[in-house]
């Protein structure tokens, strides 16, 4: 896999998991802890994103 079709794909799993943060912020059955793991995984992404444009 090619540097940029990575970086597409980390794009495309960042953009999924914004939709599915969103998602569980407006739902009041999901946790507190729930979202909070999204959002980690959500900023892990971001930084591995930034970290491979970089190069």
């Amino acid at each position: 896999m090619s540097l940029s079709s990575h970086l597409e794909e980390l794009k495309k799993k960042h953009d999924s998991l914004s939709a599915a943060v969103e998602n569980a912020q407006r739902s009041p059955s999901i946790s507190t802890l729930e979202i909070t793991q999204l959002k980690k995984q959500k900023l892990r992404l971001k930084e591995e994103i930034t970290r491979l444009s970089m190069h």
